[in-house]
């Protein structure tokens, strides 16, 4: 079994983060303010983002030594969906919980 080091708790902290802040985000700023926030390619991306979060730190936490392949995936759309929240504006949680995730996760990966 893997054991749980500092930097990959690091790591799982920062992709519950990005979950939590995708999500939330998603469904209540984003919702509310309309327009560009809810088209359907920002959207999918921003739900694509939270899912692969969340499985990332899943995959941390039951010690899954594929966790180097879903962190990658993971560091790649959080790169992805924090360029379009920056493109989008007014989405500045988003943009920093994403590059913190990815940061984290291309750490994992390598």
């Amino acid at each position: 079994m893997q054991h749980v080091t500092p930097e990959m708790q690091a790591c799982i902290d920062q992709c519950l983060a990005c979950y939590k802040t995708c999500a939330s985000m998603a469904m209540n700023h984003c919702l509310e303010l309309g327009g560009a926030h809810v088209e359907k390619q920002h959207f999918t991306l921003m739900m694509a983002c939270a899912e692969i979060c969340r499985t990332a730190a899943h995959f941390m936490l039951i010690g899954s030594p594929h966790h180097k392949h879903v962190c990658r995936e993971c560091a790649e759309i959080c790169t992805e969906c924090a360029a379009d929240c920056e493109r989008i504006g007014d989405m500045d949680e988003c943009v920093a919980a994403c590059r913190a995730c990815a940061e984290s996760c291309w750490e994992m990966a390598a």
